[in-house]
């Protein structure tokens, strides 16, 4: 996901369990150690762009999503399934229906009882085409979702039903090997049709304009404010083991100014610059966050001078990874030797992003960048190549952004960058939208298979901003999901030869895997931290003494 970002492999690579019993602490001795005051005051470094489950993108969005609404499970420590809506699941033989008991004591915040058709609804609205989610794509594999996305059959085709009020029924066209994982991601929750259209247009716009179904209900949000809450939901029906009365919420762009907050307490939570990680580690509530989650460069490629393939390959060989990584981000943070993130899937012991390196793609190497410059400004007849980077206007960001103009424009003379450094909402939007010449984009896996990274570059995926196509890759990404979906084997050979097709051709420029550095009060416990899907779940967090 973009923060333009774990849940466990998919079944193919690693095996999962279905375990429908609560994880953590006992009550009992959480409630003896339980501080007084359940507050948790918690900062993030861009806005939040959507309360709108079908249209979210981004990493803010689906980690209130994940706390303020609930789906048939929930994402628990180390990506474990745990109780959610489902009480039961039955898969049948062939592994194409899938039918869940539901719980009837599950109610929205506004009183009404959860039911079946409140999937089923959200679920048609999701892959409508007039919705225009870019999540859609994630519904490939359930019956008719393909054909309706493209517009060529009925919504209420949709291989879901409602028998009764708490009986619902999945039917697959084929078998996914990660489809219990979906089902834990916000995309896959429930909708309140009521609500949808009580609001309209305004729905998920801001916190009144929402009801909501999980541990906490959200207040105070605007829709652009840079302040907000989660108070406790009444109306959950496991509300007996969510101990935290409120979390509060504020956008500090700079970490100067959220650690400043953190030492006076007013903060239990706060990201760190390398500078501050430098100086920080080994204190305190000094922890790194290992993410499965890669930022790259994404080239328009609607715009001549990024459709050719040399000048792209320049600018990537221009960048000096290991330098990047370790000097302006530290804290642990990887040079990319792919798209797809280390330590999120191996096979036979193999991790997939060294199966699938490459030196094309991802490698500094000056005379090699010059020379590609060279040779694809006299296919254009050019002499010259100037740009627009397109970045967030976050401190980490902008120190990320300067050190590619820097380095770009030292290792090729002939090539001047300009730096835009705008909100992340708006730097989502101009990228959807294809304002840009480059941007610096990011994915964060929304489960722990390959494919959550390489379906995003498939010529008709909604997320691939840059427009790069090429058919051999989309044939390989194909086959992966249908023909050889059942064969581990063949299903990790065709993503590999896709991933290394995307690197040769230059699709994007992977750049880096970001660990964050964070401090965290050692008085906060349970909060749950996954390195791919939904980042933070905080059902389980509670204030100690």
């Amino acid at each position: 996901m973009k923060l333009k970002k774990v849940i466990a492999a998919g079944a193919s690579l690693v095996a999962v369990a279905l375990a429908l019993t609560a994880c953590g602490s006992s009550s009992s001795s959480k409630s003896s150690s339980l501080a007084d005051k359940q507050v948790l005051n918690w900062s993030y470094s861009s806005e939040l762009p959507t309360m709108d489950l079908s249209t979210a993108t981004d990493t803010i969005s689906f980690d209130q999503l994940n706390n303020t609404m609930e789906g048939l499970y929930r994402i628990g420590k180390n990506s474990k399934i745990e109780p959610g809506i489902a009480t039961k699941t039955k898969v049948s033989k062939d592994g194409l229906k899938y039918t869940f008991t539901l719980r009837k004591n599950d109610k929205w915040s506004n009183g009404d009882t959860v039911t079946a058709k409140d999937f089923v609804y959200s679920w048609r609205r999701t892959v409508n085409p007039k919705t225009a989610s870019e999540y859609s794509y994630l519904f490939d594999g359930i019956k008719n979702a393909d054909a309706i996305v493209a517009g060529k059959k009925d919504v209420n085709t949709l291989g879901i039903k409602a028998v009764g009020k708490y009986k619902l029924v999945v039917t697959l066209e084929k078998k996914l090997p990660y489809f219990k994982l979906l089902m834990g991601f916000p995309v896959f929750f429930p909708q309140s049709q009521k609500a949808v259209e009580k609001y309209g247009k305004k729905y998920g716009t801001a916190s009144k304009y929402m009801v909501y179904n999980g541990p906490f209900k959200m207040e105070g949000w605007t829709g652009s404010n840079l302040s907000w809450k989660l108070v406790k939901n009444n109306s959950y029906w496991d509300k007996k083991d969510v101990k935290l009365t409120t979390i509060n919420f504020s956008v500090n762009k700079s970490t100067t100014t959220s650690y400043n907050l953190y030492q006076s307490k007013k903060l239990d939570y706060t990201l760190l610059s390398t500078e501050q990680s430098k100086q920080l580690k080994g204190t305190t509530g000094y922890n790194i966050l290992k993410q499965a989650r890669t930022s790259y460069l994404e080239f328009n490629q609607t715009k001549k001078e990024f459709a050719n393939k040399k000048i792209r390959q320049a600018l990537s060989y221009a960048i000096n990874r290991k330098t990047l990584a370790n000097k302006v981000l530290g804290s642990g943070t990887l040079p990319s030797v792919s798209i797809v993130s280390k330590g999120l899937a191996s096979n036979n012991g193999k991790d997939f992003a060294t199966a699938a390196e490459t030196t094309a793609g991802v490698t500094y190497n000056k005379a090699k960048a010059q020379k590609l410059l060279k040779e694809g400004l006299k296919e254009l007849g050019e002499t010259k190549l100037s740009f627009n980077l397109l970045s967030d206007d976050t401190d980490t960001t902008k120190s990320v952004a300067a050190y590619l103009q820097s380095q770009i424009e030292e290792t090729l003379p002939d090539v001047t960058v300009s730096v835009q450094s705008v909100p992340f909402k708006t730097r989502l939007s101009r990228a959807q939208s294809g304002d840009f010449d480059v941007v610096l984009s990011s994915w964060g896996a929304d489960f722990s298979d390959p494919i959550s990274f390489l379906d995003l570059f498939t010529s008709d995926n909604s997320y691939n901003d840059g427009k790069w196509s090429n058919s051999e890759y989309d044939s390989l990404i194909n086959a992966s999901k249908t023909t050889d979906a059942g064969n581990t084997t063949k299903r990790w050979s065709d993503m590999v030869k896709a991933s290394k097709i995307l690197s040769n051709e230059q699709g994007v420029a992977p750049l880096f895997q970001l660990n964050q550095a964070y401090m965290l009060r050692s008085s906060v416990k349970g909060v749950i931290q996954n390195t791919a899907g939904v980042t933070y779940n905080w059902k389980d967090t509670y204030i100690s003494k």
